[in-house]
């Protein structure tokens, strides 16, 4: 196994994205389990951490095959696996009523996560996309293209682990991509981490907590410092 778990992966990530440290740095973390491997990241650059909001829109009798993906933003982002959608023989009303129910959670989790918290500014920073892998590409893609419409100076994926292929289709969406452990034969994420349990709406609040742009915490708590 690559690696042991979620934690362990954002610590290794964090040492392949040192060259930021010191940079305008805000970070991007899809959850949920994108959140304990940004978290690691957070802290060695001392930069905040917010969420890239987006949701998979699942084959209707494979939730888990990807037919595409749903980004939060000013108008909900939508990317479609036009691949799959054919394949599966899914129909336009089909994928509209999935999509629907899953701008939904989209907005329950808006609420449950950020609430009224201070999200930092991305104009003009350097905007680093961080999840637990990456699979068909449609989340991710989804997720680089709600945050490229904050304008951000430089927009970078980063992740533990992916395929190769799918980071070939992504590399027209972020400026740089750096992935620990790139794989042709692929199969699912999960199969690449010891330990892939579920995190909690919990754990994902308190790791914004953690690193909220308006806390008082000391960086050696894991605080960033103060941004402007």
């Amino acid at each position: 196994m690559p690696f042991h778990d979620r934690t362990e992966a954002g610590r290794r990530l964090a040492t392949k994205l040192a060259k930021f440290k010191g940079d305008d740095v805000v970070i991007f973390a899809l959850p949920r389990g994108g959140v304990p491997v940004a978290a690691p990241v957070a802290q060695a650059l001392h930069a905040p951490l917010d969420l890239a909001l987006v949701r998979k829109i699942g084959v209707p009798f494979q939730p888990e095959l990807a037919m595409g993906a749903v980004a939060d933003g000013g108008e909900p982002i939508i990317v479609r696996n036009e691949d799959v959608i054919a394949i599966a023989g899914v129909s336009d009303a089909q994928f509209d009523e999935v999509r629907q129910r899953e701008i939904g959670e989209l907005d329950r989790r808006r609420r449950l996560y950020l609430g009224a918290r201070v999200r930092p500014e991305v104009n003009g920073r350097v905007a680093i996309v961080i999840d637990d892998g990456v699979a068909t590409g449609a989340t991710t893609r989804a997720a680089l293209r709600a945050v490229r419409a904050r304008n951000p100076r430089k927009l970078v994926l980063a992740v533990p682990v992916a395929p190769t292929d799918t980071l070939d289709a992504l590399r027209s969406d972020a400026d740089e991509i750096i992935c620990l452990e790139s794989y042709r034969n692929f199969g699912a994420i999960g199969f690449f981490y010891t330990d892939f349990r579920q995190i909690s709406d919990e754990e994902v609040i308190a790791g914004l907590d953690r690193f909220d742009t308006g806390s008082k915490k000391s960086a050696d708590a894991g605080a960033p410092s103060q941004t402007t």
